[in-house]
């Protein structure tokens, strides 16, 4: 049985792994040239299937399909959920073709203030003071790097938008990691593997026309997609959910790190300026996150023992002596101890 230490060092390394993979995945979408971005998606969407349900057939965990049906909304937001992640994907593959992958990375590192203003406009919740600075800051990065563009960067903002909308309604459906690609590429599997069979009719396809290796690197997008994901799954339940947050940045300093020092993609400084504003954004809304767990914990702590302090001293455990004559009752006291405690 493994300590809850050695559990947090293996989720940690679980981490490592799955946002490290997404974020060194940009050297493996040229590997998969000449295939343009929409064949690999179709691959990426028929080949993901057949892993997860390898997997889920080791593990056995087949009873959610049947719950899963008998709910018709959960199975519209499943359709939601596909949908928004085949744009994401989709656009991501192409910008990394396209020679976007600095772009692409900004779109991860404003995710998080994408999903906030996405809480409050959808959501209605209320943000903290440090919130809206960050998502202020947030804002005025992106007009600081469309300046330096020339133009909104859209691939940045439907990156962001999908994935933040995607998040928003995988946490309405309620399903697993595993579960939730299954059930999400179930619901791509047919036009996907559609989309194949119409480019193998036109002689567009590549898969049977550039020799086995290259329809091997295709086949590969299937456990490309599902490996970080388990190992994400693993991460996530050995380890705190802050500590999580702050892993998730390393996709995009790799990916970033890829496009200027790997592809050579330019960074005139007003792109640099406006990375820096994001970063400050994230430092912030990243204290702010850690500050407010740090007093939730405490606050529980004072609680709990307050609640302990209430109950009194538990009761001694029987003897099997004699017992001894009672004490003399202690005089009353006019307070508790519990209403000195901070909180109480």
């Amino acid at each position: 049985m493994k300590t809850d230490k050695e559990q947090q060092r293996s989720g940690l390394l679980y981490g490592f792994g799955a946002y490290g993979i997404w974020g060194l995945v940009p050297l493996y979408w040229p590997l998969l040239k000449p295939a343009g971005a929409m064949e690999v998606l179709a691959h990426r969407m028929v080949w993901s299937l057949g892993v997860v349900a390898i997997a889920l057939a080791f593990t056995r965990r087949w009873a959610w399909i049947g719950e899963l049906v008998r709910q018709p909304r959960r199975v519209g937001l499943l359709v939601l959920s596909a949908t928004t992640i085949t744009i994401n994907w989709g656009v991501y593959i192409w910008a990394v073709d396209s020679g976007h992958v600095v772009e692409a990375s900004l779109g991860y590192f404003i995710n998080p203030l994408v999903t906030i203003l996405l809480g409050v406009v959808l959501l209605k919740e209320r943000l903290r003071a440090a919130q809206w600075g960050a998502v202020g800051v947030g804002l005025a990065a992106v007009v600081v790097i469309s300046l330096g563009y020339g133009q909104l960067p859209w691939i940045s903002l439907v990156l962001a938008f999908s994935f933040g909308t995607y998040g928003l309604v995988k946490k309405k459906i309620n399903l697993g990691g595993l579960e939730s690609l299954a059930a999400e590429t179930t619901v791509l599997f047919l036009p996907a593997l559609g989309f194949l069979l119409w480019l193998g009719a036109t002689g567009a396809s590549t898969f049977t026309t550039h020799g086995a290796g290259h329809a091997a690197w295709l086949a590969s997008a299937g456990l490309v997609t599902a490996v970080p994901l388990v190992l994400f799954g693993a991460s996530a339940i050995r380890v705190p959910l802050s500590t999580l947050g702050l892993l998730q940045y390393l996709t995009p300093v790799l990916q970033l790190a890829l496009g200027v020092a790997y592809f050579h993609e330019a960074m005139p400084p007003e792109r640099w300026a406006g990375f820096a504003l994001v970063w400050v954004a994230l430092v912030v809304l990243t204290w702010d996150a850690l500050r407010t767990a740090h007093r939730s914990r405490a606050r529980a702590g004072r609680l709990r023992a307050a609640a302990a302090l209430r109950r009194g001293p538990a009761p001694a455990a029987p003897s099997a002596v004699a017992p001894s004559p009672p004490a003399p009752a202690p005089a009353a006291s006019s307070g508790g101890e519990a209403d000195t405690l901070p909180g109480a």
